[in-house]
């Protein structure tokens, strides 16, 4: 670990955030501490992680959310000051670590397939693919 490495990871200590484990797919909910002049007050920001960048004390991750029929996206850095907390409200079971396609869709497409635990799955009569595929079959 070089000397810069070993800096950051101090710093991240001293700071003390507790971020949350969240994946691209995952719908969240960042507070965001807002300073309007004197006023400060806590803005909530709900919408699914489409990037995330891990780099240490530079980590950040990109939301998106539709508001008014726009989609907006706006980039948090990870151990910014200005975020309050980070909440999961749901996790999305998706198959890419950036979800670009995500702009170009709207409406039903644009939605994510929910992540089920292993054990809900099971509840619901999934069978879980375990084991090399049976031969015979061609």
């Amino acid at each position: 670990m070089n000397l810069i490495e070993q800096l950051e990871s101090e710093e991240i200590t001293r700071l003390d955030k507790t971020i949350p484990d969240f994946a691209p797919g995952d719908t969240v909910i960042v507070n965001v501490k807002v300073v309007e002049g004197e006023r400060k007050r806590i803005q909530a920001y709900e919408g699914v992680v489409i990037a995330k960048r891990n780099r240490g004390l530079n980590s950040a991750f990109t939301v998106r959310k539709v508001s008014s029929g726009e989609g907006v996206e706006r980039t948090f850095q990870s151990y910014s000051p200005l975020i309050a907390s980070i909440e999961i409200k749901r996790r999305g079971d998706v198959r890419r670590a950036k979800l670009y396609y995500l702009r170009d869709r709207s409406g039903k497409s644009a939605r994510i397939r929910e992540k089920l635990p292993a054990r809900a799955a099971a509840k619901k009569g999934i069978k879980a693919v375990t084991g090399a595929p049976k031969a015979g079959l061609a």
